[in-house]
């Protein structure tokens, strides 16, 4: 990412679910997302509760980066129920790392009551600060902002400094992160993780490790690659699926489900024919 500005990428994803959020027929609603984009995305947005036009920009979005959209949405609606499903299961706060331009502290409603606290990079965090106050009237009360660049800074220290409470069962969100980071720093926040209570729930995404190896391999891999260089935000680190238990094991976390962006598609968007993106994956760990 540009040092002097937010991540793009963060934007898309807000894109993908403004667009999702102007559908008739939906997964979720993120009525907040659009006031993170661009004048022309949210042009764009506005233009897509018309059907036809609608069915263009989802044909476009689908040619330029193939299953990245129905990817994205069913990700979120993924990652939504598996955390409603964790504060359910004696969760007691909730802590986003590299937050974004994620919305679930103000749009799922059972977090309402629950200490939420978001830690991104300045650049990022606060933007979305100003966003909050300035077109959505405030940031809750329950919402804490904290700072971080998560290749330079220890999370022990900012934990020290905030006083984060270690001993609640916390439900620990780690969406589009891991693969801008080096093996280093996705080791230490695992560590950093591993201190919460017994029953804390780690939901992160990672991508295919043959992704950075032989991009050609996956459908749409090797542009998506060279467009994110020409942004700044190249992929760094992956995981190979089979390695994945034996490695959160080491951090006393036991992996409950690990799905590809197909499987999730399949599970929430089951009417969707949309191929690619198969290289994204999303898990979840427990605590023991």
């Amino acid at each position: 990412m540009k040092a002097d500005k937010t991540s793009r990428t963060a934007q898309y994803m807000a894109f993908f679910r403004a667009l999702e959020t102007r559908q008739r027929e939906r997964l979720f609603a993120d009525p907040y997302a659009i006031h993170f984009l661009d004048s022309k995305l949210r042009i764009v947005t506005h233009l897509s509760q018309f059907s036809l036009i609608a069915k263009y920009i989802f044909n476009t979005i689908n040619k330029k980066i193939p299953g990245a959209l129905s990817s994205g949405i069913a990700r979120t609606k993924y990652i939504d129920s598996l955390l409603e499903k964790a504060v359910s299961n004696g969760v007691e706060q909730v802590i986003i790392l590299g937050a974004g331009f994620d919305t679930r502290a103000v749009r799922l409603n059972f977090l309402q009551s629950i200490p939420v606290i978001e830690i991104d990079h300045p650049n990022t965090s606060n933007f979305k600060a100003e966003i909050y106050k300035n077109r959505i009237g405030q940031i809750p009360e329950n919402v804490k902002f904290l700072q971080i660049d998560f290749n330079k800074q220890n999370l022990d220290q900012l934990a020290l400094e905030h006083n984060l409470d270690f001993s609640k069962p916390t439900a620990v969100i780690w969406e589009g992160v891991t693969n801008y980071l080096t093996e280093e720093a996705v080791k230490s926040t695992f560590v950093f993780i591993s201190k919460f209570a017994a029953n804390s729930h780690i939901i992160f995404t990672y991508v295919h490790k043959d992704i950075l190896i032989n991009p050609e391999s996956f459908l749409g891999g090797k542009k998506l690659l060279e467009d994110l260089e020409k942004i700044e935000e190249h992929w760094t680190f992956g995981f190979l699926p089979e390695e994945l238990p034996s490695y959160l094991n080491k951090f006393q976390i036991r992996l409950l489900e690990d799905l590809g962006a197909n499987e999730y598609r399949k599970r929430f968007l089951p009417k969707r024919s949309e191929k690619g993106y198969e290289f994204y994956r999303t898990a979840i760990g427990i605590k023991e």
